[in-house]
């Protein structure tokens, strides 16, 4: 038993750190003293100042809220030490924390969306669903200086079908997380577990994306496409160049078979037919677009403002 509740800091930026602020909060082995998050930034067309959604959350419950624009610079280390923390609990902060933070009495802990030590760094969720995965899961690990790279806690596993999309799969492990959480904090508090360290061997890294990311290549199959689509949504988006000029693709299937529409042959990768795109691999049925500019539509709707895109090719 915990004799008193520990002072904590809870650091999170993004959705995924929603239902973990919540466990937190009902935890009676914890007192939540304060919230680090990021600052707002400007989004949306106008541009509008916008704060996370932490510090919404957390200034509706009347928590404390930190917004250093650097976590790492000595006066934003002093504010987080200001609070006393005796436990650190991060979960989609977005940012490194610095050493000077990392070893208060019962450690930093971090909520990561992968099973650990597959899948370390930014972009874990769309990682699992780009590989192909058949199972990720959720790692509660305590942190060190390292990225993802601190023994590991509990870790909860789920199986993955091959039709997940990242938002939809990022809720679904954030209630995972929360709820793994929950159920370790108290015995982590009281020092009835016994972290283990990660597998190196089994280590691979994942990076932030970049606007260029989103780009199809045709030569590639169809199957990595269509995981493509699905796993960089919202950002950084997936989209492919046409003569009528940039199109989002925002969901797409895989056709493996060999010919094309009306029984014609398999079209050279990059052509576009009634059904979609033709791939190194098996054509991608382009099942919803968004042309540049206007709005979300059925390839089919697409084509019959634009028939004389079926026959031509992706321009580079």
């Amino acid at each position: 038993m915990i004799a008193a509740p520990v002072r904590t800091v809870f650091l999170g930026s993004g959705a995924f750190g929603l239902p973990a602020l919540e466990a937190l909060l009902a935890a009676r082995s914890v007192d939540l003293v304060a919230v680090v998050t990021a600052p707002p930034r400007p989004t949306g067309r106008g541009a509008r100042i916008t704060p996370t959604v932490i510090d919404t959350a957390a200034r509706e419950r009347d928590l404390a809220v930190l917004t250093p624009e650097r976590l790492r610079v000595p006066e934003a280390i002093e504010l987080v030490l200001a609070q006393r923390p005796e436990l650190l609990v991060l979960a989609d902060y977005g940012r490194i924390v610095p050493a000077a933070l990392l070893d208060p009495q019962h450690g930093a802990l971090n909520l990561h969306p992968s099973l650990l030590p597959r899948h370390r760094g930014a972009t874990p969720i769309p990682a699992a669903i780009l590989a192909g995965d058949t199972e990720t899961g959720v790692s509660l690990m305590r942190m060190d200086a390292g990225l993802d790279t601190g023994p590991l806690i509990a870790q909860t596993r789920v199986d993955l079908d091959g039709t997940e999309v990242s938002p939809e799969l990022e809720t679904r492990l954030a209630g995972l997380g929360a709820d793994l959480l929950s159920e370790h904090l108290e015995p982590w508090l009281a020092g009835a577990i016994d972290p283990r360290p990660q597998d190196e061997a089994a280590a691979t890294l994942t990076r932030p994306f970049r606007r260029e990311d989103g780009r199809l290549d045709p030569t590639r199959s169809a199957a990595e496409l269509e995981r493509q689509v699905r796993a960089q949504q919202p950002w950084p988006g997936t989209f492919i160049e046409t003569g009528a000029g940039r199109l989002a693709v925002l969901g797409a299937a895989v056709d493996d078979g060999g010919a094309g529409a009306n029984g014609r042959d398999a079209g050279a990768p990059g052509t576009f037919d009634a059904e979609g795109l033709w791939t190194g691999a098996g054509r991608l049925r382009l099942l919803q677009v968004q042309p540049a500019g206007g709005r979300p539509m059925a390839w089919s709707d697409f084509l019959r403002g634009r028939p004389s895109i079926i026959g031509s090719s992706i321009v580079a």
